[in-house]
């Protein structure tokens, strides 16, 4: 008789000491769980292997990538309802040892191992990023880590992003907007943070596919350099500066922020990409870009923000974003990046929130990926367009959620005057 899908419902809530808030449904056919529920899809005994070798998020990670779990059904309901009982516990060795202790937990994963089959830990799916973290935020190890993001592929970032191909939060007017609309708002919003005229100079930190310099340069007759570690991003946006006619006015680089000598600039915008330079490199990423900017100049950073810790040693980097996304990429409260920018020698002068804008931006590109899913995932291969979809939905869930943010900081490097040039009101609200 097919009864999977009943075991593991039993097994799972005498694991979980709680019920599973998902239907499932299993590799024999079986189905249990509340009928109107998303359903979490267990398509082979690998499946439970996995996540018995790797409880927790990164056993979970594994299992979606490899596709030996699927969902069906509202996906983001389903990772909502997911998310108290993997991502929220906890998946650490003293966590697991505790948990151990427990009779019914041990009875739980006696059965699991039953019914997983024959104990082999499956090998990790070969998206999943393998390296020693001895020797973090090098040169060498950035630029690696950046063509394992950026690099997949400039076909499936069409399909993603759109037209706009701009890879960071969008900036809404309304939740039924475009999303090219509100990424050109976004660019747009930026160059007036920046004061950007023509005859300046701007550095574009993290250029992307070249959508930032080539709106500065279009609009604002201002010549830019761009600088990234991706070949492939360099590549796209020197062919589409040419076919705006902009050779002139902008230049892209395969070059290391740490590289650029060429200062100094009136304006430097860094949109997206600070999340990959880690804390302990994160003041000299500020004293770099304070060096290239003239006195008065302006950076605007675009950064994704944490929740700060009690216990700020008590941070972990998030498994599956650092295994199957971003390697090496850290995330800090907004505090601390406000405080080491200043360390550096720039005056914070505006900080504003636009949490809710990244969601609505994620979602939508979720669903550009879900539109043209075949062709994705025959670009980019299956296990990587899986990796997109789960991280973005995730990602819109947790900017919902209030558990990360994303945040402009416009700073100046003040002159000895004390003139920063920002105006007295430099922002009005509605």
């Amino acid at each position: 008789m097919a009864d999977a899908a009943l075991r593991l419902k039993s097994l799972f809530e005498q694991l979980l000491g709680t019920s599973v808030p998902v239907r499932i449904r299993a590799w024999d056919g079986s189905e249990a769980g509340p009928p109107d529920a998303p359903t979490l899809v267990v398509r082979n005994r690998r499946a439970l292997r996995r996540l018995l070798w790797k409880p927790g998020e990164l056993g979970m990670a594994r299992a979606w990538v490899s596709g030996d779990l699927g969902i069906e059904g509202d996906l983001y309901a389903a990772l909502d309802a997911m998310s108290e009982l993997v991502w929220e516990r906890g998946d650490d060795a003293r966590t697991l040892a505790q948990a151990l202790r427990d009779p019914e937990v041990r009875s739980a994963v006696r059965g699991l191992v039953k019914l997983g089959g024959l104990p082999l830990p499956p090998a990790p799916p070969p998206e999943e990023v393998r390296r020693s973290r001895a020797h973090l935020h090098t040169k060498r190890t950035d630029k690696r880590a950046i063509s394992h993001h950026y690099d997949v592929g400039n076909d499936f970032y069409e399909i993603v992003l759109g037209p706009s191909m701009v890879y960071s939060c969008a900036y809404w007017e309304s939740p039924d907007g475009t999303l090219e609309d509100a990424q050109r708002d976004k660019l747009e919003l930026i160059c007036r943070k920046l004061e950007l005229r023509p005859g300046r100079r701007l550095l574009d930190v993290g250029c992307g596919w070249g959508s930032m310099a080539i709106h500065a340069a279009r609009e604002y007759g201002v010549s830019v350099v761009g600088v990234t570690l991706s070949q492939e991003q360099a590549a796209y946006a020197r062919k589409r500066v040419a076919g705006e006619g902009l050779t002139d006015k902008v230049e892209i680089r395969v070059q290391d922020y740490r590289d650029v000598t060429d200062g100094p600039y009136d304006a430097i915008s860094s949109i997206g990409m600070a999340e990959h330079v880690g804390a302990e490199r994160y003041l000299e990423y500020a004293e770099v870009l304070h060096s290239l900017l003239k006195p008065g100049g302006r950076l605007l950073n675009h950064q994704i923000a944490r929740r700060p810790h009690r216990d700020e040693s008590a941070y972990n980097i998030d498994e599956f974003i650092d295994s199957y996304v971003f390697p090496d990429g850290e995330l800090a409260p907004i505090g601390t990046t406000v405080t080491q920018l200043e360390r550096a020698g720039l005056e914070v002068r505006d900080v504003e929130v636009i949490r809710e804008h990244y969601a609505l931006t994620l979602r939508r590109w979720v669903a550009n990926l879900e539109a043209e899913w075949a062709r994705a995932a025959k670009l980019a291969g299956a296990g990587r367009a899986r990796v997109w979809r789960l991280y973005m939905a995730a990602s819109a869930l947790a900017f919902e959620r209030n558990r990360i943010g994303v945040n402009q900081v416009l700073a100046v490097r003040t002159p000895d005057s004390g003139n920063s040039g920002v105006p007295l009101r430099a922002r009005t609200w509605n």
